[in-house]
């Protein structure tokens, strides 16, 4: 049986902060749903659980920050794949907060900046909601990958930069803001 709540609370704020993934999903009018998966210690709740913003790290697009301009309305969705079940949706409006944009610094002290993040994306909840997980598998953790670690850590910071900002348009063609400098070179 789903429940519903108007913030995140203090018990799955520490539910949250248990899960080592969260999925992310967004969406615009006349645009492909976006879904992607996220790690790397890169959530968290703010505001008493009225907020919450995660790490964007660089990859193959950049379609929630142009989703969330176009709409706003994004999904954030932990699953336990341990004991006790449980699926926790987070519903709110999200915005793309840059490193030169004012609110980077308040934002970012939530979080350590490594090589590769692009943008924080910031959501306002409008309300949670729980279910009971009990077709999600039992799984555990092995370890984080390195993979995308590795791979900022050896590339050229001025090379990246002028990459995202040629990114200036989602898979279905919107607006994307790129970075104009990045947070941590």
């Amino acid at each position: 049986m789903s429940e519903f709540f108007d913030r995140i609370t203090p018990e799955h704020a520490a539910f949250i902060a248990r899960q080592p993934l969260f999925f992310v999903a967004t969406a615009a009018a006349d645009a492909r749903i976006n879904l992607s998966p996220k790690g790397m210690d890169s959530f968290r709740v703010l505001d008493g659980g009225q907020s919450c913003a995660y790490l964007d790290f660089g990859g193959s697009g950049n379609e929630t920050h142009a989703h969330l301009a176009a709409d706003g309305r994004i999904t954030i969705m932990f699953c336990a794949f341990d004991q006790p079940p449980l699926i926790y949706r987070i519903y709110g409006r999200g915005r793309a907060v840059l490193p030169q944009d004012a609110g980077w610094a308040a934002l970012a002290s939530h979080f350590t900046i490594e090589r590769g993040v692009r943008q924080i994306f910031h959501i306002s909840v409008d309300s949670t909601q729980t279910s009971c997980g009990w077709a999600v598998p039992k799984m555990s953790l092995v370890e984080e990958r390195q993979t995308l670690r590795k791979y900022f850590v050896q590339d050229d910071p001025a090379e990246r930069l002028a990459k995202y900002q040629e990114r200036t348009r989602s898979i279905d063609g919107l607006p994307a803001i790129p970075p104009a400098v990045l947070p941590y070179d």
